[in-house]
């Protein structure tokens, strides 16, 4: 499962790109070189997005688990999903 030191891993490398897009702009790049950064920076957001989607399933289950003494058929769905998205 992802941790939050792995949520924050992805959020700096995120914004890394976030600046060297910037300088890119500033610099008058080209537009091939923004098209790519611009791409990373989607491939970036959409990992940020499914290690958020984890942690929060994880979060979820186990509050669900606690609330009811225990695991339910949905919590233990809940969890393999969390588990088959970490691995992937």
């Amino acid at each position: 499962m992802a941790s939050l030191k792995d949520v924050e891993q992805v959020a700096d490398d995120l914004s890394a790109l976030v600046d060297q897009l910037r300088g890119e702009i500033k610099n008058n790049a080209s537009f091939d070189k923004l098209v790519k950064l611009a791409d990373e920076i989607s491939e970036h957001a959409d990992e940020a997005a499914g290690t958020f989607s984890t942690v929060n399933e994880a979060l979820m289950s186990r509050l669900d688990e606690l609330k009811g003494g225990g695991s339910s058929s949905r919590s233990g769905r809940t969890s393999s999903s969390a588990r088959a998205k970490s691995r992937s």
